[in-house]
């Protein structure tokens, strides 16, 4: 199991401090939640605060947008080089285009699945994509219970396997160490964890803890 520590749930009065000691307690990814006030209820961080974390960070980002306008914000990061730019197929007209936009700025596409949405709406484009990211949670706001969505990982895991076995299914959302073996068991690749991550004094053992 890969680990993406959510920076959502760290302290920005020390963010530069926050991104090295998950980097160097055993990080795989830095996720990084944009959120802009209108898709959901929260604004979070813009591309001033992404460039002093990619300076820092010696792990690949992991750029969740939950924002309306993609394409906007895609230009916006791609400078970044994160390692996935991932996007809500709830909001996204055109989904295939801003697929292969993000592939032309040498990033691997992603799109994220609400607790809600069906995976059929995402089985024409799994062949294209290199991860797909399913919320345990509403996104929204860091700390939320973990929502039951195994069946839908075994939904879109045969999805993978049918279509694109080299694309990795991600999860967001109340993960810890007490339901990431079930996650495991379901087809997870990548843990995204915040508050579980950033409450422990000894960040090296948490992350450990989600490397099932």
């Amino acid at each position: 199991m890969l680990v993406a520590p959510s920076i959502l749930s760290a302290d920005f009065g020390k963010l530069n401090e926050e991104i090295k000691d998950i980097c160097e307690s055993g990080a795989d990814l830095i996720h990084v939640d944009v959120m802009d006030g209108h898709f959901v209820p929260n604004m979070t961080i813009g591309p001033v605060v992404v460039e002093s974390i990619a300076k820092v960070a010696t792990k690949p980002l992991d750029i969740h947008l939950m924002v309306e306008n993609n394409t906007f914000f895609v230009d916006l990061f791609a400078k970044f080089k994160p390692k996935y730019i991932s996007f809500h197929i709830e909001e996204e007209k055109h989904p295939h285009r801003l697929i292969q936009k993000i592939k032309e700025y040498g990033i691997s596409p992603a799109i994220v699945l609400n607790p809600g949405t069906t995976p059929k709406l995402i089985e024409y484009l799994i062949q294209d994509l290199d991860m797909v990211l399913l919320m345990s949670v509403n996104p929204g706001f860091g700390g939320q219970k973990f929502i039951d969505i195994y069946e839908k990982i075994s939904e879109v895991k045969e999805l993978c396997i049918a279509k694109n076995p080299n694309c990795l299914i991600e999860v967001d959302g109340g993960v810890n160490d007490t339901n990431i073996k079930d996650l495991k068991v379901a087809g997870v690749d990548i843990a995204v964890s915040g508050s579980y991550i950033f409450k422990q004094s000894d960040r090296k053992a948490a992350i450990e803890s989600l490397k099932v």
